[in-house]
């Protein structure tokens, strides 16, 4: 195990589904990495998803992560709702298939290869880091549209 990593996520949408963005914030020590990305038609929970999968995909070796996420569906359908998905054939209780599953295959995946311990966050308070990857977020899908993606696509 290489270290402590602590990690801040969000995702955001305009329009739910609409262009999507995703931010993460890597802290090791004193130093610290930003990522992101954006999607061109997306739900804020993939975006959510994406965050979480990108950060952890970006780690280069084994280590601990604290990670801090503002969603609650992303927090509690990896440390709790999966394991019965995947014990049920990834259907829901309702004998639904599981949304993003797809996601929340990459997601397992990638934690499967670190410690994590999972934080939430309350969303758009006075969390600093939080409010910095929200902003990461946000400005992926400003970067996307200045690349001509319409507000609606």
């Amino acid at each position: 195990m290489s270290g402590r990593v602590r990690i801040y996520t969000d995702g955001a949408c305009s329009g739910n589904p609409g262009p999507g963005g995703w931010g993460a914030l890597l802290i090791f020590g004193e130093t610290e990495r930003e990522i992101a990305g954006a999607e061109p038609r997306a739900t804020n929970n993939r975006m959510e998803l994406m965050a979480a999968i990108s950060a952890r995909e970006a780690l280069s070796r084994r280590c601990a992560v604290d990670l801090y996420t503002d969603s609650q569906y992303v927090r509690n359908g990896i440390t709790s709702w999966i394991k019965g998905w995947k014990a049920k054939g990834w259907k829901t209780a309702s004998r639904e298939p599981v949304k993003n599953e797809d996601l929340w295959r990459r997601l397992d995946e990638a934690c499967g290869r670190h410690e994590v311990a999972w934080h939430w966050v309350r969303g758009h308070a006075a969390d600093a880091l939080n409010n910095r990857v929200d902003g990461m977020a946000r400005a992926a899908i400003g970067t996307l549209r200045a690349d001509g993606i319409p507000r609606s696509a």
